[in-house]
C-alpha cells in the first residue's frame, strides 16, 4: 500500500495541505472559538466607554445602547445600580473562559493528530525509499528532518499558523471598533501596520537563507554525533576520541557562530519594532487628547480606542513575528518535502516466483562513468546452486543488490521464471529471495526477536530449528538468558561469526525459493561453514541458491562457479572444469589450499 503519491511532486503549502489532513476539522473548531473570544474581547472596552461616557458622566446614551439599556431597567437604574455593569463584564470573563478552554483543547488535539500523522508518514515514507536515496542522505541528516524540523513545523502549525488567524480577527474587530469611534483617529493608527508588516517582509527575505544554513549545518551536527556513537569501538580501538571530539567542537562552534549571527540581527529587528510600536501608542494617545479636548472625542471613547488601539497593535507585531518565524518553518518544510517528493518503490502485491535466474548483458555503475558491472550475461537453474567468486572490488556484492532490486541495472536485463524483475514488485522479490549480507544489522533486542524479525509469525520452535540450521544454537543456548538475551546496538556484545549466523538464521527462517548469501560466512570458520552448507543442502534441496564469497571451499561444491575481474566474467564452469583451465580459479585454489602445506613443510623443516 502506497503512502504517498509523488509522481507530480509536492510543493511545500501542498506537502502541508497533505499532513494536514485528519486534524482540519479541529483545526477549524479551534479558530472558530478564536473568532468568539475576539468579539467577547471586543466588548469590554465598548462597556468601559459606556461606564465612564453615560453611567458615570452624563453623556446621552447612544442610539444603538438604547434597547438594550430599557432591559436593564434604563440609564437612572444603572446608575444607582453600576454593580449590574461589573456582573455583565464577569459574564464575558466567564464565556471567554469556556471558549479559551475549548479552543485549546481543539487546537491541542489538532497538533498530536498533525504530528502524528506527519511522523507516521514520513517513516513510512522513508521505509519505501529505494537503497540509492539512503546512500546519498547522511542518517543523521535524516534523523535531524524527521525531528527537529518536524518539531519546527508543529509547533508553527499549532502555536503561530492558527495564531495567524486569529491575529487575523483581532485586527478586523479592532479596526471596525477603531473607525466606529474615530475615522482620522483610526486612519493614522492604521497607517503603521503596512510599517511593521513591510519591516517584517524585509526580515524574512533577509533571514531565510541564513535560517535554511543553520538547518543544514544542524544536520551535519547530528550526523557527526551519530556517526561518533555508532562507530564508537573504531573510536576507541585507535585512540581517536581527541580527535573525534575536537572534529565535533569544531562544528559546533561554526553552527553556534551561525546562530549567534542571527540573534543580534532578531535583535535588532525586535528592538526597532519596539520603538515604532511605543511612538506609534503615544502618537494615538497625544492625538486622541488633543481630539478629546476639542469634543471630538468622549473621554470613554478615548479610553476605548486606546485599548483598541492596544488589541490591534499588539497582534500586528505579532504578526510580524510569525512573518518572520515563517523564514524557518519555511526552511524546515522544505526540507521535509524534499523527503515526500523522493520516489518510493512501488511495492505491489506479494505473488509467488518459480523458476530460473538469468543475466542477460547486465551493465552497471554507481557513479555514471565508472562501471561496476560490464556486460554480465549468465544462468542459474532452478534448484541449483551458483558460486561467485572474484577480487576485492570485481561486483560480486553488487549482483546480489542488482538481483533484490536494491539497485537498477544501468543496461541490460535481469529475468526470473522468464520474467523482467523490473515487472515484478520488490515486494515480491524480497519475499522470494531471502538475501543474507556480508555485515548483517543485529538490533538492540533479544536474540530470538533478531531471528523473527523475517518471519511474521515465527514460534519457538521455529526460531530455534533456524538456529541449528545455521549453528549458532548453541552459542545461543550458552548466553546468560538463552534466545532472550539483548544484545547490544547493532550486535556490539555478539563476535562477528556469532552476528552473521544469527543473520542466516533469520534468512533461513523466512524459507524462501531463492537464496542468496552475499559472503555472509567470511567470518566463520570452514568447519562451521561446511556444517551450515550441508543444512543448506539438506533443508534447501529444491531452493535457487547463490553463494558469492571470497573463500575457495564455499563454493567448491556448487554445480557452476562464476569467476569475476574488473566487473567481467572472467570464467566460468565446475570447480573441477575450472581447475583443469588453469586459470584465475585455479591460481586462487592454488593460493588458499597450498598455505597450509607450506606451514607444515615449514615446521618439518624446523
Amino acid at each position: 500500500m502506497r503512502t504517498v503519491n509523488t509522481e507530480k511532486g509536492f510543493t511545500s503549502v501542498g506537502a502541508l495541505t497533505y499532513l494536514l489532513k485528519g486534524s482540519v476539522a479541529m483545526f477549524s473548531a479551534g479558530i472558530a472559538a478564536s473568532l468568539v473570544i475576539t468579539f467577547l474581547n471586543m466588548l469590554v472596552p465598548e462597556l468601559v466607554s459606556f461606564s465612564i461616557d453615560s453611567i458615570i458622566g452624563n453623556e446621552e446614551v447612544p442610539a444603538a445602547y438604547a434597547g438594550i439599556i430599557l432591559l436593564f431597567g434604563g440609564i437612572d437604574y444603572l446608575k444607582q445600580n453600576i454593580w449590574i455593569v461589573a456582573a455583565f463584564l464577569l459574564a464575558i470573563a466567564l464565556i471567554s473562559a469556556a471558549f479559551i478552554y475549548l479552543r485549546t483543547y481543539c487546537n491541542t488535539r489538532a497538533n498530536q493528530i498533525f504530528t502524528c500523522r506527519m511522523r507516521d508518514k514520513l517513516f513510512s515514507h522513508i521505509q519505501r525509499l529505494p537503497l540509492s536515496w539512503h546512500n546519498v542522505h547522511r542518517t543523521g541528516d535524516i534523523i535531524q528532518r524527521c525531528t527537529s524540523d518536524a518539531e519546527v513545523i508543529t509547533n508553527f502549525v499549532s502555536a503561530q499558523l492558527i495564531t495567524l488567524f486569529r491575529i487575523i480577527i483581532l485586527i478586523v474587530f479592532s479596526l471596525v471598533f477603531m473607525f466606529m469611534k474615530n475615522v482620522k483617529l483610526a486612519l493614522i493608527s492604521s497607517a503603521f501596520i503596512p510599517l511593521f508588516l513591510g519591516y517584517s517582509l524585509f526580515f524574512y527575505s533577509r533571514a531565510r537563507k541564513s535560517f535554511k544554513k543553520c538547518d543544514e549545518e544542524e544536520g551535519v551536527l547530528s550526523a557527526l554525533a551519530q556517526e561518533n556513537f555508532t562507530g564508537a569501538r573504531v573510536v576507541r580501538a585507535f585512540g581517536r576520541e581527541e580527535y573525534e571530539r575536537a572534529k565535533f567542537e569544531k562544528q559546533n562552534v561554526y553552527y553556534t557562530g551561525l546562530w549567534v549571527k542571527i540573534e543580534k540581527f532578531l535583535a535588532l529587528f525586535w528592538s526597532s519594532n519596539d520603538c515604532i510600536a511605543l511612538l506609534q501608542g503615544l502618537l494615538i494617545v497625544v492625538v486622541g487628547t488633543v481630539y478629546c479636548i476639542n469634543g471630538e472625542l468622549s473621554a470613554g471613547d478615548l479610553v476605548a480606542f486606546i485599548s483598541y488601539n492596544t488589541m490591534l497593535m499588539g497582534p500586528v507585531r505579532q504578526l510580524g513575528r510569525i512573518i518572520s518565524n515563517m523564514s524557518k518553518a519555511g526552511v524546515s518544510l522544505g526540507r521535509i518535502t524534499e523527503i515526500l517528493n523522493a520516489a518510493e518503490e512501488n511495492y505491489g502485491e506479494v505473488e509467488k516466483l518459480s523458476g530460473d535466474i538469468e543475466f542477460k548483458n547486465v551493465n552497471f555503475s554507481y557513479d555514471e562513468g565508472k562501471p561496476v558491472l560490464k556486460d554480465i550475461s549468465f544462468k542459474v537453474s532452478e534448484g541449483t546452486t551458483v558460486g561467485i567468486i572474484g577480487g576485492t572490488g570485481s561486483g560480486k556484492s553488487t549482483l546480489a543488490l542488482l538481483l533484490d532490486r536494491l539497485y537498477a541495472v544501468t543496461e541490460g536485463q535481469i529475468f526470473i521464471g522468464g520474467r523482467d524483475i523490473n515487472e515484478i514488485s520488490p515486494a515480491t522479490l524480497r519475499r522470494n529471495i531471502g538475501l543474507v549480507l556480508q555485515e548483517g544489522y543485529v538490533y538492540s533486542r533479544t536474540v530470538g526477536e533478531n531471528i523473527a524479525i523475517a518471519a511474521d509469525s515465527a514460534n519457538e520452535n521455529d526460531i530455534t530449528c533456524a538456529a541449528r540450521e545455521a549453528c549458532v544454537h548453541d552459542n545461543i543456548k550458552n548466553f546468560l538468558k538463552g534466545y532472550d538475551t539483548v544484545v547490544g546496538e547493532r550486535g556490539v556484545t555478539l563476535s562477528g561469526g556469532q552476528k552473521q549466523r544469527v543473520t542466516i538464521a533469520r534468512t533461513l527462517l523466512r524459507e524462501t525459493p531463492y537464496l542468496v548469501f552475499d559472503d555472509s560466512l567470511s567470518a566463520v570458520d570452514a568447519q562451521t561453514d561446511a556444517e551450515i552448507r550441508a543444512n543448506l543442502a539438506e533443508k534447501f534441496k529444491g531452493a535457487t541458491v547463490m553463494i558469492i564469497s571470497h573463500r575457495i571451499t564455499t563454493v567448491l561444491h556448487a554445480d557452476n562457479i562464476i569467476v569475476l575481474d574488473g566487473g567481467r566474467i572472467a570464467e566460468s564452469g565446475t570447480a573441477e572444469e575450472l581447475l583443469k583451465r588453469g586459470g584465475i580459479f585455479k591460481k586462487l585454489y592454488d593460493l588458499q589450499t597450498a598455505l597450509p602445506e607450506e606451514l607444515k613443510e615449514a615446521a618439518e623443516n624446523d
